[in-house]
């Protein structure tokens, strides 16, 4: 974001940690190069960037460190009115969890 979110969020990025996420690249150029050239070396298929020094993957715990976003609790999915849950999370994830809380799912 190249300037602040507006403070009629502000509460909501907070409460479900992504403040600081928000406010991360205030003042950054992005490396759009650098960008084409990591696309061109993820492999969909494996999940994985093909370097020259061997495969490389990123990781949950790689996004919490970099970005200080929470990797436990919650998930935020975004706003969803649904009467069956159960119908969003198999939609959104393949498979129906067993720590579902109406649209909430419960990670660890």
């Amino acid at each position: 974001m190249s300037s602040p979110p507006s403070p009629l969020i502000e509460n909501y990025l907070r409460e479900a940690g992504f403040w600081h996420m928000a406010t991360l690249g205030q003042g950054c150029k992005l490396d759009l190069k650098l960008i084409s050239a990591l696309i061109e070396r993820w492999r969909p298929e494996t999940h994985t960037f093909h370097l020259p020094c061997g495969e490389c993957t990123i990781t949950l715990e790689d996004v919490h460190l970099q970005l200080g976003l929470p990797v436990e609790g919650y998930v935020v999915t975004g706003s969803v009115q649904s009467t069956n849950w159960g119908v969003v999370c198999y939609e959104l994830l393949g498979a129906i969890s067993d720590n579902m809380n109406g649209g909430r799912i419960e990670m660890g």
